[in-house]
């Protein structure tokens, strides 16, 4: 389940140093704007934290009231980045911008900002490279976005768009901080933040719809149902398969349960076997199906 946390430690790494650094630089220049990235910066860091978090207590071994394991941590978790990016990121920077647009302020030299952002740039840029690079490791070849919607480890995602968000967050600050000294229009620096945290919004209702979906229960594709349906009826004692219900407790883990109907000249013994012949063949041909319950249904 997420082995390989490379692109959040990078993220981490440098969300901690350059919302310092926005912070500082937009307090010099009396830049809204600047503040805003600061908060997302922020916002960013300690949302990789959290995800961490999640990631060491979704590897909580099973027990007495977890027997299915603690997987769904990861998705709990995800779903509270989501929130944070909404409320602290999103939420702060409108209303930030908001105020600086009713009543802009003098701006100051903003020779100090600029560097910020292209250091920002660099390093955010950095850290989505990577983002990107550990993604198409399990992306499988699928477009994007249904890698996205298909993807069962919102630790992959996640990361992604943050630094993309951040990324075309300091393209606007860079633009419309350049455009409110050139034409004279503070209140262009309130106008950037207002977008900044828009663009938080739009990103943090993204990802908790995703994390929501996991969390509340999502089950496998139809198609996977489909062919684990039909490898199950070809064996001869089985008559129907009814139904198929299935839930992610983790990424790397799914509990299958089948409601099936067998020939009704086998006996208790023969329907056993049947089942622990069936629970094998779908444990090796689905690795992540780690719990397999089958329910012998009366024809009728």
């Amino acid at each position: 389940m997420a082995k390989n946390n490379k692109s959040i430690y990078s993220a981490l790494a440098a969300n901690l140093l350059i919302a310092i650094t926005k912070f500082i630089a937009g307090a010099i220049s009396n830049s809204a704007s600047m503040i805003s990235e600061g908060i997302h910066s922020l916002v960013d860091t300690i949302n990789q934290v959290l995800l961490l978090y999640g990631l060491k207590r979704s590897h909580k071994k099973p027990d007495a009231l977890r027997p299915f394991g603690y997987g769904k941590e990861l998705y709990f978790w995800s779903f509270v980045v989501s929130i944070l990016i909404f409320g602290l990121g999103g939420g702060l920077s409108i209303y930030q911008g908001i105020a600086h647009i009713r009543k802009p302020e003098l701006l100051g030299d903003p020779t100090i900002n600029y560097w910020v952002l292209c250091f920002s740039f660099i390093f955010e840029g950095s850290s989505l490279f990577i983002a990107i690079k550990e993604f198409n490791k399990v992306r499988a070849g699928l477009s994007w976005w249904k890698a996205i919607v298909k993807s069962k480890d919102p630790s992959s995602f996640l990361v992604l768009f943050e630094d993309g968000a951040a990324v075309l967050g300091l393209v606007i600050v860079f633009v419309m901080m350049y455009c409110s000294h050139k034409f004279n229009m503070p209140y262009l620096d309130g106008l950037a933040s207002v977008l900044v945290g828009l663009l938080l919004v739009s990103v943090s209702l993204i990802l908790a719809r995703e994390s929501r979906s996991l969390l509340m229960g999502e089950g496998i594709m139809p198609e996977t149902q489909k062919k684990i349906i039909d490898m199950v009826e070809r064996d001869n004692t089985v008559v129907k398969v009814i139904k198929v219900l299935s839930d992610y407790q983790s990424p790397e883990e799914i509990v299958l349960m089948l409601l099936v109907t067998f020939e009704d000249d086998l006996d208790t013994e023969d329907i056993t076997t049947a089942i622990e012949r069936i629970r094998k063949m779908i444990k090796t041909a689905y690795p992540l199906v780690r719990f397999v319950f089958i329910q012998p249904q009366i024809i009728g």
